[in-house]
């Protein structure tokens, strides 16, 4: 990286020195910008690097709430803009112990690129806390969710800030934080949040919608290349949300997932994972991933092992950031893999991405894979501010056409500038473009 954007690094990795995850993905950025930027100089001129890589604001707070046992619990919530210039702040709040500003701000950041990547009307933006919901009872989750909207609703509104869910955070939290949203304003205001249940003004689709998209991204690469998924092997990281419906949408097209994970270990079911079963263990039950092995005869519940070392097709990381390093890259591309999409935020490090390109596999990075989930969040705003609801069908075919047209751009700038197959570049240049055209067009606010 040379010039402006080396320059630019520079005056962030100095004004942010102690957000290793914060840097890594604005590096990623940055580093595809070079021929962007000689072909527009007014981007330098007006400074547009220097106003994307500083967050509009940060909001960090104290939640105080109070456990089953009467005991005063204290953790940190966060909220941050990161940009409105296509529109209000959208993102996932994230509740998990290991949230910190370095967490938020990294995923605020990716979030930019990704939603102008939809095409749609919304900014990037990110929060949570490091509240562990995991053993936690309803009422004690209820009451945390309660005690961090009572901080949170003087900074979010459905033209200002419209939060959804992430890790930690499903329908039943979004329900508890839109309920005391709903007691403190004294307004029932559904497109303040997303991811509600349908009954709440929340949209069909939208739990399946990050996993589902993330399967459509890869069936366009897929297909670009003359390929699809029938009988094709797959690997699963995580067993959450998207996960679970990344898992669906592979069996319904046609290919096998043998293995998933969660932070205890991997079930291994040479046979295919049951969804099923696997959805009464994860998303009704709320139980880990061993219990799936439990309950399957075919699985088998490893432990200490890494879950890209396992022989497939097609691999699918979708638990968190830099979960696939170099060495899990090095078995996937030994074990003949031939693509990667990433259905978790960052998951792949740079040391592995660089990889698999000199490979020639087919990698496509979460800013574009992963954005199903906020594009449904977006359908779900529209929903709201019509009053109306959609179909199921309507909202999955609308998110197959968003990921079509994703891909569509992505490869397109690929072409364009001679790195065929390129989707990362592809993906980061496409995005920025879309932001930067607008930032230049309200001038220096």
């Amino acid at each position: 990286m040379q010039g402006y954007p080396a320059r630019v690094l520079a005056q962030v990795e100095k004004r942010n020195a102690s957000e290793p995850l914060f840097l890594q993905a604005v590096h990623e950025v940055l580093a595809s910008l070079e021929p962007v930027l000689a072909e527009h100089p007014e981007i330098e001129d007006t400074a547009i690097l220097e106003r994307l890589t500083e967050p509009e604001r940060q909001i960090i707070f104290r939640v105080a709430w109070q456990n089953d046992t009467g005991d005063v619990q204290v953790n940190r919530g966060y909220r941050l803009g990161f940009s409105s210039a296509l529109g209000p702040y959208k993102g996932g709040l994230r509740f998990h112990p290991s949230v910190n500003l370095d967490t938020i701000k990294f995923l605020a950041f990716e979030q930019i690129f990704k939603n102008s990547l939809t095409g749609l009307s919304i900014g990037g933006g990110k929060g949570g806390a490091d509240f562990d919901p995991k053993g936690r009872s309803d009422c004690e989750i209820m009451r945390f969710c309660q005690a961090f909207m009572s901080e949170l609703f003087r900074y979010v509104g459905f033209q200002t800030d419209v939060p959804a869910g992430d890790i930690g955070v499903g329908a039943r939290e979004i329900g508890y934080l839109f309920g005391q949203y709903k007691k403190l304003t004294n307004r029932f205001e559904p497109g303040v949040l997303t991811g509600k249940e349908p009954g709440l003004g929340g949209s069909l689709g939208r739990k399946e919608a990050t996993g589902f998209g993330t399967v459509y991204f890869a069936d366009e690469m897929l297909r670009a290349h003359g390929e699809g998924f029938e009988g094709k092997t797959c690997v699963v990281s995580g067993s959450g949300n998207v996960a679970l419906y990344c898992i669906r949408k592979l069996h319904d097209l046609g290919a096998k997932v043998v293995a998933c994970s969660d932070s205890t270990g991997i079930a291994y079911d040479p046979n295919g994972i049951e969804f099923d079963v696997l959805k009464s263990v994860k998303e009704v039950e709320r139980l880990r991933i061993s219990e799936y092995v439990e309950r399957r005869r075919s699985a088998e519940f490893k432990v200490g092992e890494s879950i890209w070392q396992i022989p497939c097709d097609l691999a699918f990381p979708c638990a968190t950031q830099n979960e696939l390093d170099r060495d899990d890259a090095r078995s996937l591309i030994a074990n003949k893999c031939r693509l990667v999409a990433e259905g978790a935020n960052m998951p792949s490090t740079p040391e592995a991405i660089t990889l698999f390109q000199e490979a020639g596999l087919l990698f496509g990075p979460a800013k574009a894979a992963n954005a199903g989930g906020v594009a449904v969040s977006a359908l779900e705003m529209r929903q709201n501010a019509s009053q109306e609801q959609w179909t199921f069908r309507d909202v999955d075919e609308k998110l197959k056409a968003i990921m079509g047209n994703i891909f569509q751009s992505c490869a397109g700038v690929a072409n364009r500038f001679n790195r065929p197959d390129d989707y990362a570049f592809g993906a980061n240049v496409a995005g920025f473009l879309r932001v930067a055209q607008a930032v230049h067009a309200y001038g220096v606010v």
